[in-house]
Formats: C-alpha cells, sequence, structure tokens
C-alpha cells in the first residue's frame, strides 16, 4: 500500500515538474511553472522522507535547516548576482550527488560484495565524476562572474592545455573502469577516492580557459552535467523522480547551450576549448581610431526627433542596475509617439535570458522585447540605436574581419542604423578582448559613464523639454 502511494505521489511530481518546463516557456505562465517546481519538489521530498527505510530522522532536520541558512539569503541576491548565483546553484547539485555516491560506495562495501554489481558502480562513477566536476566547475564559474580576486577573469592556457586535460579525463576513464570491473578489491577503496580528486580537478581546469564571453553557454553546459550527475544518483538509489527530473534537467540545459552555441555560431567544443575571450593585440595601423563623443543634451535632442528607436541592452546596464532608468527613458520616448523596441541578444549579459529578466524586472512590456533574428530586418529603418553596456554582441567585426575571434557570431545589427548612440564606461574592450568596430563608425556617439547616470540625465532632458 505505501510502496503505490509513493508511486502515485512520484508520478504527480513528475508531472508537476514537466509542466513547471512548459508553463516556463512564456512570461504569462513563468511563475505557475515556479509554483509547480515548488510543489514537486515538496512533494518529492515529503514522500521519500516518509520511507520506511529512512531512520536518521534528525540529521534530515539539519540538512533542510541548513538548506534554508543558505538558500534564504541566496534567494535575496539582486539581479545582477542571478548568474552566479545560478551557478552556486548547480555547484550544489553536483556536491550532493558527488556525495551520495561517495556515501553508497564505502555503504555497499561495508555490506558485501554482492551490492557492488557492475551496473551499480557504472552509474556511480558516473555520479560521482559528474556530480564533483560539476562541483568545481560551478564554483569557478561563479567566481569569474563575480569577479573574484584569485579567479582569473580572462582565459588561462598555457601548451598542450587540451592534450593534458584529455589525458587527465583518460585516466580517470581508465580507473573508472578498472574499478567498475574490481569493485571489491583490496586496493579498490584506496582508488575510489583518486577519481574524485582527479574529477574534482578537471573542473577547474574546463573552466580557467573560457572566458566570460561563453558563461552563458557555460552556465547552460553546467547545468546539463548536474542534472545527469542526478540521472546517475536516481540508477544508485533505484530511484525513478531523481531519473526523470535529472533527466528533465539535463536535457533542458543541453538544449539551452545548443541554443547559446548557434547564437554564436561555435561548436561546444570551440566553447569548452577555444579560450574566447583571451585579450588580442590589435595589429598596428596608420590611422589611430578615434571616439566621438556626445553630451546627453545632443543625445535628448536626437532622441527627441526620432520615430524608432531600439534600445540593445548588455552586461554593463546590469553592472549599472539602470534597468528602471531604461523604463523611465522608454516611458518619456512613448509619451512622444515614438516606436520603441528592445532588442535582445541570445548571449547577452552573464546567462541565458539575462537582460530578460532584468527588463521584466523593470515591468518593460514584454511585446516590446525583440529578438536579434526579428530585429536585425529593420534596423535600416531604425532612427536611433541606443546601446547601453553591450559591446561584441554588436560588433561587426563578426561579419567583416575574418580574423577576428568573433567571426561569424550572429550579432545585433546597430550598426545599420541612421544614427547610434552607445553608453559605455570605458574604453576597455569587451569579453572578448577586440575594440568594438561600431564605436568608431560615422554614424556612432559615445556617452561616457555608468549607464544609470547617463540614463538618467537623458530622462530628465526629455522630461523637461516635454514641460517646456
Amino acid at each position: 500500500m505505501i510502496g503505490g502511494l509513493t508511486q502515485l505521489a512520484y508520478i504527480v511530481a513528475t508531472t508537476l515538474f514537466i509542466f513547471a518546463l512548459h508553463w516556463m516557456n512564456t512570461p504569462t505562465t513563468a511563475r505557475k511553472g515556479v509554483f509547480a517546481g515548488v510543489a514537486a519538489t515538496s512533494i518529492a521530498v515529503i514522500v521519500t522522507w516518509a520511507q520506511p527505510g529512512v531512520v536518521h530522522h534528525g540529521w534530515i532536520v539539519v540538512a533542510i535547516i541548513a538548506g534554508f541558512i543558505v538558500g534564504v539569503p541566496l534567494s535575496q541576491v539582486p539581479l545582477t548576482a542571478v548568474p552566479q548565483r545560478t551557478a552556486l546553484s548547480h555547484a550544489f547539485g553536483g556536491l550532493a550527488a558527488g556525495l551520495v555516491g561517495t556515501a553508497e560506495y564505502y555503504l555497499w562495501l561495508s555490506e558485501g560484495p554482492e551490492h557492488l554489481t557492475a551496473f551499480r558502480m557504472v552509474a556511480i562513477i558516473a555520479e560521482i565524476m559528474l556530480g564533483y566536476l560539476t562541483f568545481t566547475g560551478s564554483l569557478m564559474a561563479a567566481g569569474k562572474l563575480q569577479e573574484v580576486k584569485w579567479v582569473p577573469q580572462r582565459p588561462v592556457t598555457y601548451p598542450l592545455q587540451n592534450v593534458s586535460n584529455l589525458l587527465l579525463f583518460g585516466a580517470a576513464l581508465a580507473i573508472a573502469a578498472a574499478l567498475a570491473i574490481h569493485p571489491t578489491a583490496p586496493w579498490a577503496p584506496t582508488v575510489f577516492p583518486v577519481i574524485i580528486a582527479l574529477a574534482l580537478v578537471f573542473g577547474v581546469l574546463l573552466i580557467i580557459p573560457i572566458g566570460g564571453a561563453d558563461m552563458p553557454t557555460v552556465i547552460a553546459i553546467l547545468n546539463s552535467y548536474a542534472g545527469l550527475s542526478a540521472v546517475a544518483m536516481g540508477f544508485v538509489l533505484d530511484n525513478k523522480l531523481l531519473i526523470t527530473a535529472g533527466a528533465l534537467d539535463g536535457s533542458s540545459g543541453l538544449i539551452l547551450a545548443i541554443i547559446m552555441c548557434n547564437a554564436m555560431n561555435r561548436s561546444f567544443t570551440n566553447v569548452l576549448f577555444g579560450a574566447f575571450g583571451q585579450v588580442r593585440q590589435t595589429k598596428a595601423s596608420g590611422e589611430e581610431k578615434v571616439y566621438k563623443s556626445e553630451t546627453v543634451e545632443g543625445a535628448a535632442q536626437v532622441l527627441e526627433q526620432a520615430n524608432f528607436v531600439v534600445i540593445i541592452p548588455g552586461y554593463g546596464m546590469a553592472v549599472a542596475q539602470a534597468q528602471h532608468k531604461v523604463r523611465e527613458l522608454y516611458d518619456q520616448l512613448k509619451k512622444r509617439g515614438i516606436t520603441v523596441k528592445f532588442a535582445i541578444h541570445p548571449v547577452a549579459g552573464r546567462m541565458p535570458g539575462h537582460m530578460n529578466v532584468l527588463l521584466a524586472e523593470a515591468d518593460i512590456p514584454y511585446t516590446d522585447l525583440v529578438e536579434m533574428d526579428e530585429i536585425n530586418p529593420d534596423m535600416p529603418q531604425v532612427d536611433v540605436a541606443l546601446v547601453v553596456g553591450a559591446n561584441d554582441v554588436v560588433n561587426p567585426a563578426a561579419r567583416t574581419d575574418k580574423n577576428s575571434p568573433i567571426y561569424g557570431m550572429p550579432i545585433i545589427e546597430a550598426d545599420k542604423a541612421r544614427s547610434v548612440f552607445a553608453i559605455k564606461r570605458s574604453k576597455n574592450p569587451g569579453f572578448a578582448g577586440i575594440d568594438n568596430e561600431l564605436y568608431f563608425s560615422d554614424r556612432t556617439w559615445m556617452l561616457f559613464g555608468d549607464a544609470k547616470n547617463v540614463i538618467g540625465e537623458l530622462v530628465k532632458q526629455l522630461a523637461g523639454s516635454s514641460h517646456a
């Protein structure tokens, strides 16, 4: 009877997980999707806790309290920190899977060799390798995103890097194969931690050659790894709900990573091993490139005369927390009957959907958010393209310079607009480490400064002129 109720509850939880993913497809049902996911997780935890085989209830209570202590502060981070918070969540998921796999191995080893079948050993090894490399890899990704001092922001490369990584991974697989064949050998308990150590090291080595421009894709890939480790954990524990939930998580992360790679016109191997984001020395040319600066007053006058304005947000908007000022600018322009759209590049920001989330927080109508492929054909008719902290995703070098590291990457074609105003904190290059050709165009004027302050001044100018 108890087993039947448990399976029924797991089916309900699985269904809710599927609906949660489905409802997250659109903003109108996203909140419902969150509640469905929370309900599914709660059902899974309660039903599993109620199993007769669970005897250490005190430790479970301690774990739940610890989870709340860590989770509540993480839920209150600013939206600019959501990418690194997401990476930390992946790290916790990977660590949980790795610890469960480790505990199960030594438990079954003590209970008798008959428990450590070849299938179970393969599942345990997959669980700990994926779990532990996800743990350290996600911590490194979070450190890069948070710009922690001891974590290098730019890619770290060295001779024979990919070869040494593959040799390390090959060594881990060789030891794993030996353990799967001889799980109870006298040397097995001693060698098992070696796989854990190799997985932890490999997680670090996997992330250090990856630059910030690839972080949206990396987060999606780590999400996939965390899901796959949960699948392996489900096989280890013979828990169908874990298998299903992990498969949903892993597949959604993989699909998202594929979308991100397509958005950059790059392959998985290029993202993981290409060191995109490394600073590159530009070749000296006969003439020095010069920025054309504009005043806020001048930019406001041009915006006021426009009929069609496209705002292109990037990570600079997130850093400055300028989304609410952007909303005020949007309102001022709409009051004048100006058509305003937001052009969203799939990899703008530091995680998939980063710009969408920030603009949603400022209550920008979702109907005015336009994807890259949809807005590009209209760019020649755009009077003003306002670039707010975006860099590589609007760089024309992606179309014109075959030697550029971003060549072939689809971009928002801001350079085709009649006028361009680019808000930027400094003259430093973006994460691809190259100058943005858009900023030196005859049609482009720079507005240097913090995006929040610059847009705030634009709003004041427009508001003042409307009362004049």
